[in-house]
């Protein structure tokens, strides 16, 4: 479907075609018809084979309304210094043609390669505006003085993050930024939309492969009010000399008081783990490298503001990294509403972005029994595809039941479905739907040796339905790093990707920071224990994929994708905590979820029937484990409260809250272990800053001064974290006392019992409140601790019987008696 399908007729356009006799050459023309009829009318004579190709078609209107013809465009073409031979006849490419569009719709000079002149989306102008809002009157705060504000982007993937920065920039009239990112392979986008767009005329964009050249911008002063954007990863700035100091070709980035700092695919680095254990994506930690301590590396750094970006940001929003008021979120619900809501106007920029559908499958008993672990046997997709080997000696540990399942795949058990007489599944290589929708796909292994025991069994004999596919092993160290896989990928894809067929198998390269916009469908064969991997994964199909037809308008070609799944409860437990984590505004679960399945529907098939999920269903699913142990357990999380510099500097600067708090036994020293924790922590800043500057290594005396300072820091910082555990434990009692039953943390503080909530906890409500918007209390944690608790008070009273008996109680079924009622029967 075209992205102009909506226009009205008339409409004036730009064209441009080829033609096989004339190589090099151009004819660019002005038309208000259809330009595949006007181009027509110029090769009347009818001859064996179509001798033009058309190579650009693009409107000819300004934002103001203004119309321009073909020959504005000529007349800049020659300003360009671009040859014109006969009539409208010009050599040169594309591209140039494109230059002189956008120098003529935007009524500038030309500029060598500046081919894009689109503007913001409404979400990413809504982004700039309130992050620029944000940083201007934490400024202008007195309390903020000395402190540097930092902002969260939480945007999935295709939100346009890079474009929507540099807009940023803009906006606050900066000249000096320092982009940093936790996966290197992102560079190219970085660098792209600020040398390819009109916007950023004259910015300077350098990395670590032309830092000489950073070294002479920095010291021109020509360049000052030219913005700077310098682009490392983590891992280039990584690391100290042997003495402990500054590498030499690094120093000049911390001789720059930055503008911002931006932090790119941040949800690698909100782990703040030194080791890669929190990897749990085969090759992915490969990639990243080594795991870097933020706070050790860029202790020198001096910049004026942060600005943090991700699409998964879990961790940082679950530990209370950023209050509400530091994130803009942008959600794949978002932007499928936006989608509808732009209705029939022309020009959707959401057209061409995919509905996400998920599809589970429960594998027969038979398969599932040589994996199953655990004390609740649950299926092990690591142990289901478990290889040894490599290359080409590769081979599955269960080989015959990975046989049974590519199998499966196909035909869905025709022969025990055609005894009991149910319907045949959806199988992805069987549907005639699905099957023409899965030319090309990703499939998510275990291993190394997982991903090559898959190649060469795909390859065997009995497999001749997958010989149609060409399958790439995206894996281990002769694939590349990052973008340096791809080739092979692209290779195998072609030029022609609506008449090839392929399979990439990988366990963990491209899925995060690429797009292949032929990629429609994901297999997820492995267990991912963290939805910041399963879901950086998944969104890689969700990438838009077009195409131009004959009168080269983009048709989009994917609609849907689909994201495969083998173990229902992982995919449901990843849907309920992606969804429910996302949002920090919204605090009812169900609501979150059916929101989220609203747009990406999950149906599932259980050897049976296909069951489409309810909100309700994948909750109950995820909870269907918890026992009163593990609720308990709970409410005495450190996940429930923050002690952080930050957090605890906002509770001493908030009399109300000090003094609220000082209400309780135990917190009469408050005021004090907050103000020893702070001192402390700059403390051992300063000392490892000096060294660092100095650059020398820490004196046996600093060390043992830094040992001590951390030591008291730690130990009054768990006295404050076990005292306000303790407080949290008393919630659930003040929620079981009540007569309703709270579905959320704003419930328990809003609820119509002030006099019970202040008994139970020794806090008012309205106290209670404060905390909450202080970050004391981490809001998402507690929500979900409230939800799990009302969902188990409720199973509870259906096992009672409280609701089933009707003879038991007056008004029937539907009626639902308090506790307090109960207890008086």
């Amino acid at each position: 479907m075209s992205n102009n399908y909506l226009l009205p007729l008339q409409q004036p356009k730009i064209y441009a075609y080829s033609d096989i006799r004339y190589p090099n050459m151009l004819k660019v023309g002005y038309t208000e018809r259809e330009v595949e009829q006007r181009i027509a009318e110029q090769y009347p004579v009818k001859t064996p084979s179509k001798s033009y190709q058309i190579e650009l078609n693009e409107l000819a209107v300004r934002d103001d309304g203004s119309y321009f013809n073909d020959h504005e465009i000529h007349q800049m073409l020659i300003k360009m210094g671009i040859r014109r031979s006969e009539g409208e006849w010009f050599a040169c490419d594309v591209t140039k043609v494109k230059e002189a569009i956008v120098a003529v719709r935007n009524r500038i000079s030309p500029v060598k390669n500046r081919i894009f002149d689109f503007a913001m989306r409404p979400e990413q102008r809504t982004a700039v505006k309130r992050t620029a809002e944000y940083f201007t009157s934490f400024k202008l705060d007195p309390k903020n003085k000395n402190k540097d504000p930092k902002f969260l982007w939480n945007a999935k993937m295709r939100f346009g993050k890079t474009f929507a920065t540099y807009q940023l920039v803009k906006e606050m009239q900066w000249r000096r930024v320092l982009i940093l990112t936790f996966k290197p392979a992102v560079k190219t986008a970085w660098q792209e939309d600020l040398q390819q767009h009109t916007d950023f005329i004259d910015w300077q964009f350098v990395h670590k492969d032309n830092i000489e050249q950073a070294l002479a911008i920095k010291q021109q002063s020509e360049n000052l009010n030219k913005p700077l954007i310098c682009f490392l990863s983590l891992q280039d700035l990584h690391g100290r000399t042997a003495k402990g100091g500054i590498k030499k070709q690094h120093r000049w980035i911390y001789e720059i008081n930055w503008d911002c700092v931006v932090f790119d695919e941040y949800h690698y680095g909100a782990w703040r783990d030194k080791t890669k254990d929190q990897f749990d994506d085969g090759e992915l930690s490969l990639e990243i490298g080594e795991t870097v301590d933020l706070e050790e590396d860029l202790l020198s750094l001096t910049p004026y503001h942060y600005l943090y970006l991700s699409g998964t940001p879990f961790r940082a929003l679950n530990d209370g990294e950023f209050i509400e008021e530091q994130i803009f979120s942008w959600t794949y619900s978002d932007e499928q509403q936006a989608k509808i809501d732009w209705g029939n106007k022309p020009n959707n920029p959401y057209l061409a972005l995919p509905k996400m559908v998920m599809m589970t499958y429960q594998m027969s008993e038979d398969l599932r029994y040589i994996a199953e672990k655990g004390e609740n046997n649950e299926f092990d997709l690591n142990e289901f595809f478990a290889a040894t080997g490599e290359g080409e000696q590769a081979q599955f540990k269960h080989i015959n039941e990975v046989q049974q399942w590519l199998n499966w795949l196909r035909y869905g058990g025709e022969q025990q479905l055609s005894y009991t007489g149910m319907e045949k599944p959806p199988m992805p290589y069987s549907d005639v739907s699905l099957l023409g929708n899965l030319l090309h796909t990703v499939w998510f292994l275990p291993s190394v040796a997982s991903c090559f025991a898959m190649r060469n069994l795909l390859a065997q004999l009995q497999n001749q339905f997958y010989h149609d596919y060409t399958v790439v092993v995206a894996a281990g160290s002769q694939a590349g790093i990052g973008e340096n896989a791809l080739p092979p990928v692209r290779k195998a894809i072609g030029e022609r990707p609506l008449a090839t067929k392929s399979i990439t198998l990988s366990c963990g390269k491209l899925l995060t920071g690429i797009s292949i916009p032929e990629w429609s469908g994901i297999f997820m064969l492995c267990n991912l224990k963290s939805p910041e991997t399963y879901f950086q994964a998944a969104f890689r199909v969700q990438t838009p994929w077009t195409m131009r037809n004959d009168s080269q308008q983009d048709v989009v070609i994917k609609d849907y994708c689909y994201v495969f799944d083998f173990a229902l409860n992982r995919a449901l437990s990843q849907i309920s905590e992606y969804s429910t984590r996302l949002n920090p505004k919204e605090d009812n679960p169900e609501k979150q979820v059916a929101e989220f399945i609203h747009f990406l529907p999950v149906l599932s098939y259980d050897g049976g029937s296909m069951k489409k999920f309810e909100a309700t269903d994948i909750l109950d699913y995820t909870l269907s484990g918890i026992t009163a142990t593990l609720l308990a357990r709970r409410w005495e999380s450190a996940m429930l409260v923050n002690v952080d510099n930050e957090t605890l500097d906002r509770l001493r600067n908030s009399p109300e809250a000090m003094a609220a708090l000082q209400k309780i036994e135990g917190f009469r020293s408050l005021n004090q272990d907050i103000a020893t924790i702070i001192n402390r922590t700059e403390s051992v800043k300063e000392k490892k800053k000096k060294a660092i500057e100095e650059n020398r290594d820490l004196t046996v005396a600093e060390k043992k001064e830094i040992n001590e300072d951390e030591k008291e820091r730690l130990s009054l910082r768990k006295k404050i974290q076990e005292k306000l555990i303790k407080f949290a434990t008393r919630v659930p009692v003040f929620m079981y006392l009540t007569d309703l039953r709270e579905h959320s943390l704003r419930e328990v503080i809003e609820e119509l019992e002030p006099d019970l909530f202040l008994s139970v906890t020794g806090l008012t409500q309205r106290d209670f409140q404060l905390l909450v918007n202080l970050n004391v209390f981490n809001q998402s944690q507690m929500n979900d601790a409230v939800y799990k608790f009302k969902r188990y008070e409720d199973a509870s009273l259906e096992y009672t019987g409280i609701r089933k008996h009707k003879e038991n109680f007056v008004g029937g079924y539907d009626t639902v008696i308090t506790k307090t009622e109960y207890l008086d029967l």
